[in-house]
């Protein structure tokens, strides 16, 4: 993907190339493969082929998709319940229909307390549901992080709120970053989860981070924080 990017060959070569590893059972590489295709789309997300790369998505993960299923099977490693998180969750942001519906279910049991998700569900789940949800979705995904005992849960909330659509809901977010709900060292990771959610989110982002930027640079003086937040 670098000599893509730099424009030594053709993005298409790249595609083809990863269409070749629909078979593969290696996390480390779909993960690989996750992450380059992440780059591709945020480069195709001002352009009119964004919606081909997110068919392209649907196309190369279903199949893995399929095979892994949504619970774990006997005698499967610690790199399986990875990577089938990683798969469902780029699944279902790229809207494949099957992982949509079944992530809604899902959550929907979840916070029913029907059905409590196991911790490597509960990222996509949320991803998936919020990539395509409303107000009161979002809503919901507040209430849990208000409600969880543990600050791995509420980082893990943090981390995915980023994923919601609706510029208004994405205000909402921004705002929720800076509010006492969130710990000061954690507010980087909700700004940043909007900034790599949507083409919305990138431009909310930074506008949001320019007119708060006293805020912000008093809170972190200048530390790593401030660094990573610039770099996202």
């Amino acid at each position: 993907l670098p000599q893509a990017r730099a424009g030594i060959i053709s993005t298409v070569e790249v595609l083809k190339v990863m269409e070749a590893f629909v078979n593969e059972p290696n996390y480390t590489v779909w993960s690989d493969l996750s992450c380059n295709l992440g780059i591709l789309a945020t480069l195709l997300s001002h352009t009119d082929f964004y919606e081909d790369i997110q068919v392209f998505v649907r196309d190369v993960f279903s199949p893995i998709g399929e095979r892994l299923g949504w619970d774990p099977k006997p005698g499967e490693g610690h790199l399986d319940a990875l990577l089938r998180g990683l798969v469902l969750g780029k699944l279902g942001k790229a809207g494949h229909k099957a992982t949509l519906e079944e992530a809604r279910r899902r959550f929907k049991e979840h916070v029913e307390g029907k059905h409590i998700l196991s911790a490597d569900l509960r990222s996509p789940v949320y991803v998936t549901v919020l990539k395509h949800g409303d107000s009161s979705t979002l809503d919901t995904m507040l209430k849990l992080h208000k409600q969880a005992d543990m600050q791995e849960e509420k980082n893990r909330i943090e981390r995915v709120l980023g994923a919601i659509s609706q510029p208004e809901l994405i205000q909402k977010v921004l705002t929720f970053a800076l509010s006492e709900e969130v710990r000061p060292q954690d507010t980087v990771s909700v700004i940043g989860g909007v900034a790599g959610g949507s083409k919305q989110g990138r431009k909310a982002a930074w506008k949001f981070v320019r007119d708060n930027w006293e805020e912000l640079y008093n809170r972190y003086q200048g530390g790593f924080l401030i660094s990573r937040l610039i770099k996202v």
